[in-house]
């Protein structure tokens, strides 16, 4: 794992938001009872920064996440990416855009998929209406 920097500044506005894998979305958002969006692929596939920002949560201590890696953009969004089988980055990495920052698994549920937040104010919120249109 490459050295991570510490020194970048990551406070900055998210420009855009790039998809954090290639796969299809195997089921959407909903608020009240799914709180991101699941994305299909295959075991061992990359899981890429949906932005750029500071890894402030690498491991497997919350429930229902499985081994699950946050990214803070800045004040305002965070990125959370679930069901990982293998973490790349430590915490308090600064990573880019399109990083790969983890690989697809299936820890914490029965199925390889990625699930993925997007989350503004500590609130959820559609991350289709942020991504680009595919």
């Amino acid at each position: 794992v490459p050295k991570a920097s510490t020194t970048t500044p990551v406070n900055v506005a998210v420009r855009a938001w790039t998809w954090p894998a290639s796969g299809r979305v195997a089921r959407g958002f909903d608020n009240a009872l799914h709180k991101g969006v699941d994305i299909a692929g295959r075991r061992g596939d990359p899981v890429k920064a949906a932005a750029g920002g500071r890894v402030v949560y690498a491991g497997d201590g919350i429930a229902g996440y499985g081994l699950l890696v946050i990214v803070r953009h800045n004040d305002e969004y965070l990125s959370a990416y679930g069901h990982n089988d293998e973490v790349l980055v430590p915490e308090g990495a600064v990573v880019r855009a399109g990083q790969t920052i983890a690989r697809f698994g299936s820890s914490g549920t029965d199925t390889v998929k990625l699930h993925f937040e997007i989350r503004r104010g500590g609130r959820p919120v559609d991350p289709r209406r942020l991504l680009p249109t595919r």
